[in-house]
Order: C-alpha cells, then structure tokens, then sequence
C-alpha cells in the first residue's frame, strides 16, 4: 500500500494531510509517511 499512496502523493492526488491521516489510522507507519512527504 505504501507504493501506491507515494504515487497518489507524487502524482497530487493525495495531499500531505491525507497521507499523515493514512498513517494515523495504521495504514501507514510514521515512518512510511514522513518517508513519503519527504521528511515533513
């Protein structure tokens, strides 16, 4: 799941405040998130 998410994310279908809500609700871990936002 982290591979799709990271591509939403690069291709501006999901926002920062989504990806930290996926992280939030075990989809993501924390560590996954910041990995995607690129340390935000």
């Amino acid at each position: 799941m982290k591979d799709k998410i990271k591509l939403w994310y690069d291709l501006g279908l999901w926002s920062a405040q989504m990806v930290r809500q996926a992280a939030e609700k075990g989809v993501l871990t924390q560590e996954d998130a910041a990995e995607i936002l690129g340390g935000d």
